[in-house]
């Protein structure tokens, strides 16, 4: 169940979606939380570093640093978390996840639910309205992201 502090994580998240968009990257946003108070924010940089693993969730994940636990966190993205992201929620035991939309990606919302993950589904039309631009406006970039894969 969302609540209203869930929307405006995910304003947040859509924030660092925009950030990445205006630096030509793909539009994926992440905010992490614990106790009420953002601890990280990150968005993909896979275009602008050229790496691979550089998805909005990893980038957050990456900003927090290190931790001796996920208990108490809660990961927003915008978009529904692939497989290696996905791997990386369940790897850290990350134990809720409010994703923004998954119309222009299914992404693996199944697999976290099925490993114990709470997962919230916005279905955000500002998330889904920056992410169908994007791939409006660059499809080859996309395609490459997700491996030409639509579902996984």
């Amino acid at each position: 169940m969302s609540t209203r502090f869930d929307q405006q994580m995910m304003d947040l998240a859509l924030q660092q979606a925009q950030k990445s968009y205006d630096e030509g990257g793909l539009p994926i946003g992440a905010v992490m939380v614990e106790d009420g108070a953002v601890i990280a924010t990150g968005h993909n940089r896979r275009v602008q570093q050229g790496d691979p693993t550089a998805h909005g969730e990893m980038d957050c994940l990456r900003q927090a640093g290190r931790r001796a636990d996920y208990k108490g966190v809660s990961l927003y993205t915008t978009l529904s978390p692939c497989m290696m992201c996905s791997g990386t929620i369940l790897q850290f035991g990350i134990p809720r996840v409010v994703i923004g939309e998954d119309v222009n990606f299914p992404g693996n919302m199944a697999f976290l639910r099925a490993h114990g993950v709470e997962v919230v589904l916005l279905d955000d039309e500002n998330c889904k309205a920056l992410m169908g631009r994007f791939i409006e406006e660059h499809p080859d970039i996309w395609n490459e992201d997700i491996a030409g894969r639509t579902q996984v």
